[in-house]
């Protein structure tokens, strides 16, 4: 496996930095670490932005403004301009996996559509929200796609397909994991980048480096294994 990815080490890099440095101010008495914590939703809203950035999917763009919307909530909430309580919105979470449920093969088929010229099955769009996913894909022109798990699972089977020469995946697992089984002739290029959670390449690399597969996202709470 070849792993480049500078800005996933920046970013965990800087989360360090600056939870070693509250620590430090704290320890002094210069800083009260405390008023921080009315903003922990800021986490909410941070792994949304990452989503968002990474994302190239319909399905990508709605989780990330979702998890945007549900931080400024709970700040907007701490801060006492509105209230918010968790118990009595829980059903909307519900509400949004069924809407995701429904639509999903709508979403997929409009995205798939923008492909022209190219095997339905060329282009990957998976979305499991509190659900499990295990999945087949035989195209001899795969091109990659996008793989959103929330609080569930997926697995991919890829051991039948073939590429041309380079295919791009985007992941993003939250409190759930991701599966990924490839050709024994794929190489896997990680720019994936865990935070709290973990990327795990067990694929044994072939004497041809001709067939590419870049895994590029985030693996929050989570975890991305690929196999072949």
């Amino acid at each position: 496996m070849k792993n480049n990815n500078p800005q996933g080490r920046i970013l965990i890099g800087g989360m360090l930095l600056i939870f070693g440095a509250l620590a430090l101010l704290d320890n002094l008495n210069l800083f009260n670490v405390r008023e921080v914590f009315h903003f922990w939703p800021m986490v909410f809203i941070f792994v949304g932005a990452l989503k968002i950035s990474k994302s190239d999917t319909t399905a990508g763009y709605i989780i990330g403004c979702g998890f945007v919307g549900l931080g400024a909530l709970l700040i907007l909430h701490h801060m006492g301009i509105i209230y918010f309580r968790m118990r009595d919105w829980w059903p909307v979470f519900m509400i949004f996996a069924g809407l995701m449920v429904i639509f999903k093969g709508k979403i997929g088929d409009q995205e798939k559509l923008i492909n022209n010229g190219t095997n339905q099955d060329a282009i990957c769009n998976i979305v499991a929200v509190m659900s499990g996913n295990k999945l087949q894909n035989s195209s001899q022109e795969f091109r990659g796609g996008e793989i959103n798990c929330i609080m569930g699972g997926v697995e991919l089977d890829l051991r039948a397909a073939s590429m041309q020469s380079e295919a791009t995946l985007n992941v993003f697992a939250m409190w759930g994991g991701i599966v990924l089984k490839i050709p024994n002739d794929w190489t896997v290029v990680s720019h994936g980048s865990p935070i709290l959670g973990g990327f795990d390449d067990k694929t044994v690399p072939p004497m041809l480096n001709a067939k590419k597969l870049y895994i590029k996202g985030y693996a929050v709470m989570g975890g991305v294994e690929i196999i072949n």
